[in-house]
């Protein structure tokens, strides 16, 4: 709806209230009256009815009289598309090319992925602030320049996969600190855009990634406190999962898939394993740092490394990043130190981290390892 609405409305803050608007409508009239027989396309002309009697009212209706001769199936749009599942049709369609591509991702994300903000900002470790400037940005854009919100046609579907793809990889991201709707959200999307695009290596790789890791999500938690991976219980581990990912990770290699995605899929599996090799991890991680230039590959990197043998190693890779706002960072100095034996200063980093903690779960793992010390 929101995808079709921005589409011809050409303003993306007016198809979202007009939306709101007709979901309340439908919730009210439904019960009594039942459900019409095609419930996409009345949301959809209630809320562009609803669009055209609030730009009536702010008195700028002469200058956008095209508003009323958009076609009354407008949902018809989406159907006619190779891609069968509504959500999948919207990522696609409001990641649009004209946008640059963290716009398109926070924007998609703001407005598909079941994130906020607060949420967005994070994934980009950016300040809240900054990235309601960033929405506000790519928001102004579509309605300057109209860009036209529509589910492209499949040729046109691999222009726009980077894009959806680190949609769904942020809303996994969220998902495993621990909003497991979220989680299996994004699996499911992930296994549409692999049936979808069968020769996009990159599609595989992600779905790998996501489908090793969540086959440990029962490990990651006991009750509601968070495990580290060394202490999880590996009985948990649902191998019939990881042998999957695995295959899937094996379909992408067979396509060439030397990417991200990819590479993340096979540290993923190496963790997975009874003894994890992490001198290979690491070096992993270096081809992988050197694939997206991301501070916080570099991070994990150094992980790695501290638990090859070389703490202090380590500790000096951390020290060259600029994460200050960062938990993981701060998470990762206090082990580190913790680990050399420099109690103050590792009471320090946690605390600092602790301060940066969002989720409960994490909340209460530093303020153990802050007990600890």
């Amino acid at each position: 709806m929101l995808a079709s609405l921005v589409g011809f409305l050409g303003d993306f803050d007016l198809a979202e209230e007009a939306v709101q608007e007709a979901f309340a409508i439908a919730a009210e009239r439904w019960p009594a009256t039942g459900m019409p027989d095609r419930p996409g396309a009345w949301l959809v002309t209630t809320a562009r009815n609803r669009a055209i009697d609030r730009v009536r009212r702010e008195r700028a209706f002469a200058g956008k009289i095209h508003l009323l001769h958009t076609p009354e199936a407008a949902m018809d749009e989406l159907d006619d598309t190779v891609i069968k599942d509504e959500r999948l049709q919207l990522i696609f369609a409001c990641c649009h090319p004209a946008l640059p591509l963290d716009g398109q991702v926070a924007l998609t994300l703001r407005a598909l992925g079941g994130l906020d903000t607060a949420e967005i900002a994070r994934a980009f470790l950016v300040s809240e602030e900054t990235m309601k400037r960033r929405l506000s940005r790519a928001k102004a854009k579509i309605k300057a320049t109209g860009i036209p919100f529509a589910v492209p046609a499949a040729h046109r579907l691999p222009d726009r996969l980077d894009a959806v793809l680190a949609v769904v990889y942020l809303i996994y991201n969220e998902g495993y600190r621990g909003r497991i709707d979220l989680g299996a959200e994004a699996l499911r999307l992930g296994r549409l855009l692999a049936a979808l695009l069968p020769g996009q290596p990159e599609a595989h790789g992600l779905l790998a990634l996501m489908t090793i890791h969540h086959a440990r999500r029962r490990a990651r938690f006991r009750g509601d406190d968070l495990v580290l991976l060394d202490d999880q219980d590996r009985s948990l581990w649902d191998q019939r999962r990881i042998a999957e990912g695995r295959a899937m990770l094996d379909r992408a290699i067979a396509l060439g898939g030397r990417g991200a995605y990819v590479v993340q899929a096979a540290i993923a599996s190496l963790q997975a394993r009874e003894r994890i090799d992490w001198p290979q991890v690491a070096a992993l991680y270096r081809r992988l740092a050197g694939l997206t230039g991301s501070a916080v590959v570099e991070l994990n990197r150094a992980v790695a490394l501290a638990q090859a043998g070389d703490p202090a190693g380590a500790l000096r890779a951390v020290d060259r990043l600029g994460l200050d706002g960062y938990l993981y960072f701060h998470s990762t100095r206090g082990e580190l130190l913790r680990r050399l034996g420099r109690g103050s200063e590792a009471r320090a980093a946690y605390g600092r981290a602790l301060e940066l903690a969002t989720s409960a779960p994490e909340r209460r793992f530093l303020t153990r390892r802050l007990e600890q010390l």
